[in-house]
């Protein structure tokens, strides 16, 4: 969604986007503030305009909790304004993440137990709806699913591990050479931005920085690659963990498209 870091996140290349109308794809600046809930509204009235035409529109995509907003809606978290959230925003740059998990588990100490209390967006967002409403952030978690105007097929595709940790390391290759590199270099002045707080940015930042790695040796740029890799297999995991909490999702191997088609047409049939 980001438009200056296409590499990075594996944007769809104009040839792709020319074969098939792509949506959501650079449309955001670096210091846009957006969030599920609002992906939510603008996915929703996307599809209420291309249903009327369309039988079959196709999501994709690794974004968690994005699929799970689109497909049964996101619980009803108020808009932060900014007041609150700049605030945050700078207390995090000055302070560093861990003040603001020690403060979001005197908040909200449920949702500390369950938060992935090394992501700062998680952290930064929950605090925020801590100040504005005066309410834990838990408490306005209720996983209430919406019902929507139309029928969901969910699709998940997966390969052997070592097939995929293998086309993993291959496919940040591949945004190496593509220039992963120069694009991050572009983006270090703005490196405190909350949108390159993300796997392939910050491992590169670390090695800009001249950080050191937990044994206490530099950050070589191969060190920087590598964990890149590593961060990728990790996120990776987590969405399998994600995805197949939901019963209804039906697994391939992305190789068996046919299988795949078959199972749409059946579905859409029935």
């Amino acid at each position: 969604m980001y438009a200056d870091i296409p590499i990075c996140t594996a944007a769809p290349t104009a040839d792709e986007k020319a074969r098939v109308k792509h949506y959501f794809i650079g449309n955001l600046e670096l210091d846009d503030y957006y969030s599920a809930a609002k992906y939510e509204e603008d996915a929703i009235s996307l599809t209420d305009r291309l249903f009327a035409d369309q039988d079959i529109l196709i999501v994709t995509g690794g974004s968690m909790m994005y699929i799970d907003a689109l497909c049964y809606g996101i619980d009803m978290i108020p808009t932060i304004p900014d007041d609150i959230r700049k605030p945050l925003l700078e207390r995090y740059h000055k302070e560093g993440l861990d003040n603001l998990v020690q403060e979001l588990k005197l908040l909200d100490p449920a949702y500390y137990k369950e938060v992935d209390r090394r992501n700062p967006k998680r952290v930064l967002h929950a605090l925020e709806v801590c100040y504005m409403t005066g309410h834990p952030y838990s408490d306005l978690r209720k996983g209430h699913k919406v019902q929507r105007p139309f029928n969901i097929i969910r699709i998940g595709l997966t390969r052997p591990r070592e097939q995929l940790y293998e086309r993993i390391n291959r496919r940040v290759d591949i945004m190496v050479e593509n220039g992963l590199i120069d694009e991050a270099r572009r983006m270090y002045p703005r490196r405190g931005l909350n949108s390159l707080n993300t796997v392939g940015m910050k491992e590169l930042f670390c090695w800009m920085d001249g950080a050191l790695t937990p044994d206490g040796k530099p950050w070589t740029l191969d060190f920087a690659i590598e964990k890149i890799k590593q961060n990728t297999r990790i996120y990776s995991r987590k969405q399998m963990t994600w995805f197949k909490r939901d019963p209804n999702t039906r697994w391939f191997n992305p190789d068996d498209a046919q299988s795949i088609i078959d199972y749409i047409k059946d579905k859409t049939c029935s």
